[in-house]
């Protein structure tokens, strides 16, 4: 039986010139001890964005090549891929998909939401938007609006190239053309923080053999990398709560989660008889995700929650999610847990009974 959690899949997407492949190099730069499977999808027959990231992943890179993604009928293809990058061996912490620049993501969000491997998981769809050409590639490529309705979070990249108030015009579209409360990340040169859509985890195997995160890392500790201090434009917030929280108050909380709260991660202990695992929480902007998973031995029933953002209100997010707590959660209806369920991969059928759930 595999006991390991799916792999989470996160759709890289943007038109040509936006920056994806730059933004793609900056999170395998600055990963850490992450280990980054990556989908390079081409469209034509030079495979120069492959060829711009194969030396930072090696082996556990693979290339579509001579056409689009969503062009595949059925998506096998990107299946054979997913499934070769998500065995054991490679021991892959996320998988990112650099979309084609002619790609359409709902197609292949389809396809992954669809996808029967039990090993991945969909984690969102980052859209790269070019904020020095915000305008022409909209007028040159109509979709563009479509396609920024299903992303989940979007990276205003560029920005360097205009000033303060084009900035805020572009902004001010982009929150007419997303679905509410999608977040948009300034970014220049495609330094986003790898925290807002993965962790990093600690160097460990490969610190001190002379790789390429080695290299990269040693610039950061002289202050010359290319995102030395990048994280400091974001806020954490940490929440931990050793009372059991009301799934219906955090689901609102989740709702109403502010656009600049980029990522929330952790894991939920509700206590509703027939539900009483914790529940991992995953969220990348509009995207939210929950994991039933069970408690380990002596483990503490609790939640505990990180809040990244920008620009947010600290402690108001703690006051709110205080809020959340419930004090008999005993006594709670397990349809009570209907809204969480919704966002569970397969979710269970909710029990008739609190009886019949304990059985």
């Amino acid at each position: 039986m595999n006991s390991r959690q799916p792999i989470p899949v996160v759709v890289l997407a943007g038109f040509l010139g936006s920056g994806k492949t730059t933004v793609l190099n900056h999170l395998l730069g600055n990963r850490g001890g992450t280990r980054i499977g990556v989908v390079v999808n081409d469209f034509g027959s030079i495979e120069v964005d492959a060829m711009s990231v194969a030396g930072q992943v090696g082996d556990s890179m693979v290339s579509l090549g001579g056409g689009c993604l969503c062009c595949a009928v059925d998506g096998s293809e990107l299946d054979a891929y997913l499934e070769k990058l998500s065995a054991p061996v490679h021991r892959i912490d996320v998988i990112v998909i650099e979309a084609s620049g002619l790609a359409e993501p709902q197609e292949m969000i389809r396809m992954l939401m669809a996808s029967e491997n039990p090993d991945i998981r969909y984690g969102g769809m980052v859209e790269v938007v070019d904020a020095a050409e915000f305008d022409a590639t909209r007028a040159k490529h109509p979709e563009t609006d479509r396609h920024l309705a299903v992303a989940d979070l979007v990276v205003l990249n560029k920005t360097d190239r205009v000033d303060t108030a084009e900035r805020a015009r572009i902004e001010g579209e982009l929150a007419v053309l997303c679905a509410p409360g999608t977040p948009v990340v300034g970014a220049d040169h495609g330094r986003i923080d790898p925290e807002l859509l993965f962790d990093r985890r600690p160097w460990t195997e490969t610190r001190g053999q002379l790789s390429f995160e080695d290299l990269v890392a040693e610039a950061e500790d002289h202050g010359h990398g290319p995102c030395a201090h990048a994280h400091a434009a974001y806020e954490s917030t940490e929440f931990v709560s050793e009372q059991a929280l009301s799934p219906r108050r955090f689901i609102d909380f989740l709702d109403r989660r502010p656009a600049g709260l980029y990522r929330v991660k952790g894991f939920v202990y509700f206590g509703v008889p027939g539900y009483r695992e914790r529940y991992e929480v995953h969220a990348v902007g509009r995207f939210l995700r929950f994991a039933p998973q069970p408690w380990g031995r002596g483990e503490a029933r609790l939640s505990r929650l990180v809040l990244i953002g920008s620009g947010t209100d600290g402690p108001g997010l703690l006051r709110e999610l205080a809020e959340c707590r419930e004090d008999a959660p005993q006594d709670a209806r397990p349809e009570s847990m209907w809204g969480i369920l919704r966002y569970v991969a397969q979710p269970e059928p909710p029990a008739a009974s609190p009886e019949a759930a304990e059985a």
